[in-house]
């Protein structure tokens, strides 16, 4: 079993589609947890804002099986893969972290995720994992998410739980 930590997002109905995904990974990973839903600007576009959560659970998938289930998860809820990489979206699924590993590879496949360096990635895994350690760092997500430049404006929580 692997332990998987992953990054959800949505800004086209993203109550819906979150909703969609979190029904989807409970059915298919029981002791999946999330974080709190989170509101957060785009990034690299004008669009409207993301709503954002992390979610933990252990998993029999390799990275790569993981990653393709996500992908398929994206796919049926609307994910276009025809328009700009930085523009709205039915619903992103990251895989941020799989255990300690550190990969480059197969396909869009990067562990971590390059992403984490973004406030609507590191923030709600480090309120759901705070004592996870960063294999590439050695810090935890707690510590990473405390020198973060966007730790002193956190982002506003969302009233929905997932």
């Amino acid at each position: 079993m692997g332990l998987a930590l992953l990054s959800l997002g949505s800004n086209i109905e993203p109550v819906t589609h979150l909703a969609a995904a979190a029904t989807a990974l409970r059915a298919a990973f029981p002791d999946v947890r999330f974080s709190p839903l989170l509101r957060y600007a785009a990034v690299g576009f004008e669009g409207p804002d993301f709503l954002n959560a992390a979610a933990v659970m252990d998993t029999a998938m390799s990275p790569q099986q993981l990653n393709d289930w996500l992908h398929a998860l994206e796919d049926a809820n609307g994910r276009r893969r025809d328009v700009p990489r930085f523009s709205s979206r039915t619903l992103d699924i990251d895989l941020v972290f799989y255990d300690d590993l550190v990969l480059s590879g197969p396909g869009n496949l990067r562990l971590p995720r390059p992403e984490l360096k973004h406030a609507f990635v590191l923030e709600p895994l480090a309120a759901l994992v705070p004592d996870f350690v960063d294999p590439v760092s050695g810090h935890t997500l707690r510590q990473l998410w405390q020198a973060h430049p966007d730790h002193a404006a956190p982002a506003p929580v969302e009233v929905l739980v997932l």
